[in-house]
């Protein structure tokens, strides 16, 4: 009788795996922070985007994970065609093809020396239009390797308008934005950073949003239609459902959340515990991210949980 008077429905379709690729490793690496998910090989990374096909999955969501000595002050590595995330997105689209919507993160701080999302001035602050400069040149390396949707997540003012320029450029007119539109400091973000091998330095709290704050996620929000995004996203998911919610009442184009590591992080380490039911649990946040009006979900389950809605 529940199932069928239910009034939010997970399918698979609705999921997005995130998945990191890390350079010069032979065997994937786990992330103790994150039980279950690893920094992949190439090979592995093949594997997973076929399981995901597979399993119902729509998408998934590639970070670059370079070798330390790789990284410099500009990123330089995220724009080259030989750099990790160009590799493994070419290597992707040869497993899957179209089978499965292969995004990409569009943002420097996997590759930069200092973590910062952007490159820095001589103060020692993120300069927006350089970075924007920086951004334009990823979007076209990105497309170019093989990716269907690139997702600027670097907060920086007027990125989704220089990335659709750029795309245009190239005749990549096919190539969609996803924005991150509202993406709040949070310290949820945690074990994503050994994730990617963060170098981060300091914090992001003059580009990421303020937890405290709506109306500046509508501002975001109107922006980022302006400049031409396709799609548009809150993160986290579970602590904003009531930003998701507001935002998925207020357009007409597809609203995605991601539940970032430390979501998944808490439930992993309470189920170990004991103290709450794993599988229950991760389809209860699932479902309460769904019903705020999401209608794509970045998760670290994403396979899992398409296995078991099948």
């Amino acid at each position: 009788m529940r199932r069928m008077v239910a009034e939010t429905r997970l399918h698979p379709a609705d999921l997005i795996l995130p998945a990191f690729v890390r350079e010069s490793i032979s065997e994937p690496v786990a992330i103790s922070a994150m039980p279950g998910v690893y920094q992949h090989t190439l090979d592995s990374l093949r594997k997973a985007a076929v399981e995901a096909v597979e399993a119902g999955v729509s998408g998934i969501m590639l970070f670059g994970v370079p070798d330390e000595a790789k990284k410099d002050a500009a990123g330089t590595v995220g724009t080259d065609p030989d750099g990790i995330l160009q590799v493994a997105l070419r290597a992707v689209r040869e497993e899957v093809g179209d089978d499965l919507v292969v995004m990409s993160d569009l943002c420097l701080d996997e590759f930069t020396d200092h973590g910062h999302c952007g490159v820095l001035d001589a103060d020692g602050r993120v300069d927006n239009d350089a970075t924007l400069e920086r951004y334009a040149e990823m979007a076209q390396v990105q497309a170019d390797a093989g990716a269907h949707v690139v997702g600027p997540s670097g907060m920086m003012d007027g990125q989704i308008g220089v990335v659709r320029d750029a795309l245009d450029g190239i005749g990549r007119e096919d190539v969609s934005i996803l924005a991150y539109t509202a993406k709040y400091s949070s310290a949820f973000y945690g074990p994503f950073r050994e994730a990617v091998g963060s170098s981060l330095k300091g914090d992001r709290k003059t580009y990421q949003q303020d937890p405290a704050n709506t109306r500046e996620s509508m501002r975001e929000l109107a922006l980022d239609l302006e400049e031409g995004a396709d799609m548009v996203m809150v993160k986290p998911a579970g602590p904003y459902l009531d930003i998701l919610a507001k935002v998925a009442e207020s357009v007409d184009v597809p609203v995605a959340a991601y539940q970032i590591s430390g979501e998944y992080a808490m439930i992993e380490a309470a189920a170990e515990k004991g103290w709450i039911e794993r599988d229950r649990a991760i389809m209860e946040s699932l479902t309460g991210i769904k019903r705020a009006g999401a209608q794509m979900i970045l998760t670290y389950w994403a396979t899992e949980a398409a296995r078991a809605l099948r």
